[in-house]
């Protein structure tokens, strides 16, 4: 007891989950949920993932941190390629060239030179210098990469970035955009098909194969610049250019990878990534935690001089300039429940958190503008609370194969528009989302070049501006349009029979049941019937491709923060059922389709927004959805980190973390005092069992004595 009640006065807390070195270390502590499952870039495409790959891999292309709408900057680029165009015939073309005109975009990249990858024993090289990565010879007593004494490094060159390139077209990486991939790039399909007829099967034997082959719209043109050739115009290609997918990959890694005994010891790039960012993985320990450490060959990367108007005062500019990154290592504990992961974070041995819902009252509070804010308890500790509107949409589609709800008739039109007026997602919102959400006006959410603020940007078949905001209309307009749609109070005006309308739900838990009885709710304020189907995710989307529901809800988060990326879920040709494409509704509009074929390839602009301002009139008007909402983020952070700003496209910014570890510790003691009233109890009612019992062994003693 005494060893105990000594250990409450040291400067550990009991209860801290780390190590007692670790205190006051230069490093970020955060959590998982769910062990990523791919950690090659070829393969990767979920947030869980990127999480950790985006801070290892580098593609030539960044989102910058600060500046909104989302910008392209370089990365490893020295600057963001600008496609010159060609005709069929291989002439150059101006930049304003007619997009049918155009029959390829040249993209030249060239990359900064100096860049060195992590320490990776597949650059090993001996004493003479020459290569010489471990063999099977070797493997005696390794079980992780850690375990190989002989690592090395060397170079980043233009050949990496098209290694990769020819990485995506190989069937056996099952790259989830290679099909994306076939439409733009010039020769990938051909080069994909002649890859999936190949005898090679080992390894070793693919890896010298991509190296001995090429394809035909990728060139490297020196050692520090290459060349993609992409079919026709494509504007949205330099987005991709941001994505892990265009990260370089040296083919040392893969022959590395290759020698037979590694994957058995689990030795493999899709658990041990081999990249040139600030960060490498040296833990990979998904059933207890992930580590992140400091990669010693990163060049150093200055931090960002501008930002946006408001960014000056709220000093996060305060590093501008500084060479990143600022921290060490970051530390990603196992945390499945989301109870245990707060209470850590209220701790303090988390730098950060997102709210789970059944914490969001003691966390935040709105106040009586509808804005959220950090409840007393949450100010009292410093902690921060960022918010921002994600770049992703839920909506509520109608199927426009449907003979009641769908088509291009004036009734079907008036009865979508009517539900649209009763379906009151603001009360959604609040209900089911804890008020993190914004309502929607159409289908590009804010912060994406198109969005519309203020009056020009209500949906005004649905709300109204009064004093400054957006109003919905009444329930009583929302009848009389049923009333012109032959419906009067929700029956079919030619049969007197109440319409009756599916929704396609899908439920698996006793949670989904307030929602399905909110949303039958919403319909039965006009009368109208509303059966739900409910059925799993696999069923649901089984109904979705043959259009054999009524109305669904759904949602679509941005690939690329472009309105082409949300307009051609509403472009007929994506029809999901005709051409299996992401127009789920299956709307078609000839206005609308010849104006997003013009649209998608118009630089950013004055003429762009004015086609993009009539598509959303004409969507607005068929109302092929109910534009639902856009969802906010919500994140917690300690007043001991630095730098944490909402940014939803990129991936890439533990760099610009930076924490104050001192103030970390001593917060994490004042925050978790030992609490010793039960050490006192027990050892009290030790006291009063034993000291009786040691008195009468002291009284028979004594009289045995006599």
């Amino acid at each position: 007891m005494a060893a105990l009640l000594l250990a409450g006065c040291g400067e550990v807390p009991w209860n801290d989950p780390y190590p007692a070195g670790d205190a006051t270390g230069n490093r970020v502590y955060s959590s998982f949920a769910e062990r990523p499952k791919h950690l090659d870039p070829a393969r990767s495409y979920s947030a869980d993932e990127y999480a950790f790959l985006a801070q290892i891999y580098e593609p030539p292309l960044q989102y910058h941190f600060l500046l909104r709408p989302y910008r392209l900057v370089p990365l490893t680029a020295l600057e963001v390629p600008e496609p010159a165009y060609f005709d069929i015939d291989g002439n150059p073309l101006p930049r304003d060239a007619p997009a049918e005109s155009i029959h390829r975009s040249d993209y030249l990249i060239r990359i900064q030179s100096g860049i060195r990858y992590q320490p990776h024993p597949a650059f090993a090289a001996d004493e003479a210098g020459e290569d010489r990565a471990p063999t099977a010879r070797d493997l005696r007593g390794i079980n992780q990469l850690g375990d190989f004494e002989r690592t090395g490094t060397r170079e980043l060159t233009a050949a990496d970035y098209v290694h990769q390139i020819k990485r995506l077209a190989a069937p056996w990486t099952h790259s989830p955009i290679a099909a994306v991939m076939r439409k733009h790039i010039i020769g990938f399909d051909a080069y994909a098909d002649g890859l999936a007829q190949m005898a090679e099967t080992d390894p070793a034997g693919r890896v010298a194969r991509l190296r001995a082959s090429e394809i035909a719209g990728v060139e490297v043109v020196d050692p520090y610049s290459y060349r993609i050739s992409v079919k026709g115009k494509y504007p949205q290609f330099a987005y991709w250019l941001a994505m892990p997918f265009f990260a370089p990959m040296p083919w040392e890694a893969e022959v590395f990878y290759a020698q037979p005994g590694l994957r058995e010891r689990n030795i493999m790039l899709d658990w041990y990534p081999v990249g040139t960012g600030p960060f490498m993985l040296g833990e990979n320990n998904p059933n207890l935690r992930m580590v992140l450490e400091r990669n010693p060959n990163f060049r150093g990367e200055p931090y960002p001089s501008e930002g946006m108007p408001e960014d000056t005062a709220s000093g996060i500019l305060a590093d501008a300039g500084r060479p990143m990154p600022f921290i060490d290592e970051a530390i990603y504990s196992l945390e499945k429940e989301s109870i245990p992961r707060w209470n850590k974070f209220l701790q303090g041995f988390y730098d950060s958190s997102g709210i789970a819902s059944d914490a969001f009252d003691q966390a935040v509070q709105i106040d009586a503008g509808g804005e959220p804010v950090l409840t007393d308890a949450m100010r009292e500790r410093g902690i921060s609370l960022l918010t921002s509107v994600e770049p992703s949409v839920m909506y509520m589609g109608f199927n426009m194969l449907d003979p009641v709800i769908g088509g291009d008739s004036e009734r079907a039109r008036l009865l979508r528009r009517a539900i649209a007026i009763a379906v009151d997602f603001e009360e959604f919102i609040s209900i089911f989302t804890n008020g993190r959400g914004l309502v929607a006006q159409g289908p590009i959410p804010p912060g994406i070049f198109g969005y519309r603020e203020g009056e020009a940007g209500i949906n005004p078949f649905v709300y109204e501006w009064v004093d400054g905001r957006a109003v919905r209309r009444s329930l009583d307009e929302a009848r009389v349009l049923m009333e012109q749609a032959g419906y009067p109070g929700g029956r079919d005006q030619a049969t007197g029979r109440a319409l009756t309308i599916n929704y396609e739900a899908i439920a698996t838990g006793p949670d989904d049941r307030a929602r399905l009885n909110w949303i039958r709710k919403q319909f039965a304020k006009l009368g109208i019937e509303l059966v739900i189907r409910s059925t799993d995710y696999n069923r649901f989307q089984e109904k979705i491709r043959n259009g054999t529901g009524q109305v669904f809800m759904w949602g679509w988060n941005a690939d690329y923060p472009d309105p082409e990326n949300f307009l051609f879920l509403l472009y007929g040709p994506n029809g999901k059922v005709e051409h299996q494409g992401e127009n789920a509704s299956n709307y078609v509009n000839p206005e609308f389709d010849r104006l997003f074929n013009a649209m998608r390839f118009m630089d950013d602009g004055p003429e762009r927004q004015a086609a993009i301002d009539r598509m959303v009139e004409i969507a607005r008007t068929d109302a092929p959805w109910l534009w639902g909402f856009n969802p906010k983020a919500f994140s917690l952070h300690h007043r001991w980190m630095y730098n944490a700003s909402p940014n939803q496209m990129a991936n890439n910014t533990l760099k610009y973390r930076r924490v104050d570890p001192e103030l970390r510790a001593q917060l994490r003691r004042d925050w978790n005092p030992p609490i010793l009233w039960p050490l006192w109890a027990v050892g009290g009612l030790l006291v009063v069992i034993v000291l009786p019992a040691l008195w009468l062994v002291w009284r028979r003693e004594r009289s045995t004595a006599l």
